[in-house]
């Protein structure tokens, strides 16, 4: 075997392991790129119900319950929050503000189209979940649950994990010979 081909047949074999090898780090540091969790995924459903919340205030004039709900649930709301704002930075980085402050302006208004479609029945539709979340107990769980059975609208879905971008290939020009 000559030199050369010794070099090519190490080439080959070297850059067999290397493709290996990144296929099999890749889909565990995607994985880990991807920071969806159930603490997210609560904190979303949460922004959501509180949203929800505001709106029906805004719309049915109900700002004293919806002060009740906020004073009553501050310390689970402050902390869903603060987990929103920790998805927002993992997740875009610089423009973490600006996206959280799109997301929350996004919510609000798809919300309010909602409520705008429903015309007369949207309050009556509504201001029961004022009731709901009177008997619910002052726990993270229960209102998180609550969060999450009713379903309510988002804007899009922030926290589903994106593709990750394609591997950058380095291009290499060939000679040829003439």
């Amino acid at each position: 075997m000559s030199l050369l081909s010794y070099g090519l047949s190490f080439s080959r074999t070297g850059l067999a392991l290397a493709t290996a090898a990144f296929f099999a780090i890749a889909p565990a540091s995607w994985a880990a790129a991807c920071h969806s969790s159930a603490e997210d995924h609560s904190a979303f459903n949460l922004a959501g119900l509180k949203s929800e919340l505001m709106v029906t205030a805004l719309s049915c004039q109900t700002q004293d319950r919806y002060n009740q709900f906020i004073t009553r649930f501050r310390p689970i709301l402050t902390e869903s929050e603060r987990r929103l704002d920790s998805y927002f930075h993992r997740t875009f980085g610089r423009q973490a503000q600006k996206k959280h402050d799109d997301y929350i302006t996004q919510l609000a208004d798809v919300q309010s189209l909602g409520g705008l479609k429903s015309g007369t029945a949207f309050c009556a539709q509504r201001v029961p979940m004022y009731d709901e979340i009177e008997a619910l107990d002052d726990s993270n769980s229960d209102l998180a649950h609550y969060a999450e059975a009713k379903d309510i609208v988002q804007p899009s879905s922030y926290e589903s994990c994106t593709a990750p971008p394609p591997p950058h290939r380095a291009t290499s020009r060939r000679r040829r010979r003439g």
